[in-house]
């Protein structure tokens, strides 16, 4: 892997241009380990072109923002994907258009779209990978605030607090370090959690709404008249996944949101029961305990709820 993470940073410099992408619907993870390898590049590279680009996410605006660019930019440009397991998922299909393609993740390799692919799924997030793309050039040195600020945030994010499974020892020895440059970690953790007062009434309703089972799997469904009914979008609505994670018992547990065009269910589970492998067989995909999918009734979100019952079963 070491190898890999070389012949990458062989295409870095050979190139003057070099655009970072990530997936839509953007999570912290997915800003931190963009923003993250930009600010990187830049202290390294200063007078090499490095954008981010994207939709912006407004309930992640906190954590930066992206860059707009021409078409001509990707003619003479080195392109690198973070965070990003299929090549559809690429927020701007626009990266196809540059000399050579790099991925960076931490995803089950499904989808190996790069001319370079860095997959390692043993990290916790890709935010802990770009440290680790750091430290292997021995560059700690001009790692700068802001640098650590995005990297942690993203391993906060994919980390659930470090509270999921997939914090490991080394993640905790990445986020140690990030967390001695001079930012205050409680005061942007403060910022992730925080919410517009106005959707607070719309958590009342999920709390009165979740339908849970006997045996441990719980679901919440927001059709377009909730939606419609406490004036929220459906990316407003997905901050609240977790709104039901602390009921007693839970094991599996479903958040679909009725967006128009497709259903988009957010799933989650605790401990040692895989949940991507079911998301995989109905077109999405994810981490062991917390990925996503896209349905386009009410009935396949029926089946696809189904399917999740027989894993704890």
């Amino acid at each position: 892997m070491k190898n890999i993470m070389n012949d990458m940073m062989q295409e870095i410099e050979q190139n003057d241009t070099i655009i970072i992408h990530r997936h839509v619907r953007p999570d912290p993870d997915a800003y931190g380990s963009q923003l993250g390898l930009k600010y990187y590049l830049e202290a390294k590279y200063p007078n090499k072109h490095i954008y981010a680009v994207g939709e912006n996410e407004p309930s992640l605006e906190f954590i930066g923002t992206f860059d707009e660019i021409s078409d001509e930019v990707y003619k003479e440009a080195l392109v690198i994907v973070c965070d990003t397991a299929n090549s559809p998922r690429i927020d701007d299909q626009r990266y196809q258009n540059g000399l050579k393609v790099l991925k960076i993740d931490h995803h089950p390799a499904i989808d190996q779209y790069g001319d370079i692919n860095y997959v390692s799924t043993e990290a916790s997030s890709t935010s802990e990978i770009i440290y680790d793309f750091i430290t292997h050039f021995n560059d700690e040195r001009i790692i700068d605030e802001k640098t650590a600020r995005v990297l942690y945030l993203g391993i906060v994010g994919d980390t659930g607090r470090f509270l999921f499974n997939n914090t490991t020892p080394h993640t905790m020895e990445v986020a140690s370090k990030l967390i001695a440059f001079p930012f205050d970690p409680n005061a942007e953790l403060n910022k992730m959690s925080e919410k517009d007062p106005k959707l607070l009434p719309f958590q009342g309703y999920i709390l009165q709404n979740f339908e849970l089972d006997n045996v441990g799997y719980c679901q919440v469904k927001i059709t377009r008249d909730i939606l419609e009914e406490y004036n929220i979008q459906p990316n407003e609505a997905s901050q609240f996944v977790n709104t039901i994670a602390d009921i007693q018992g839970l094991k599996i547990w479903m958040f679909g949101v009725d967006e128009g065009d497709q259903i988009r269910c957010r799933i989650r589970s605790k401990g040692k029961i895989i949940i991507n492998d079911v998301a995989n067989d109905f077109g999405g995909g994810g981490h062991p305990n917390a990925s996503g999918v896209s349905v386009y009734s009410w009935t396949e979100f029926d089946n696809l709820a189904n399917a999740l019952k027989q894993k704890i079963k």
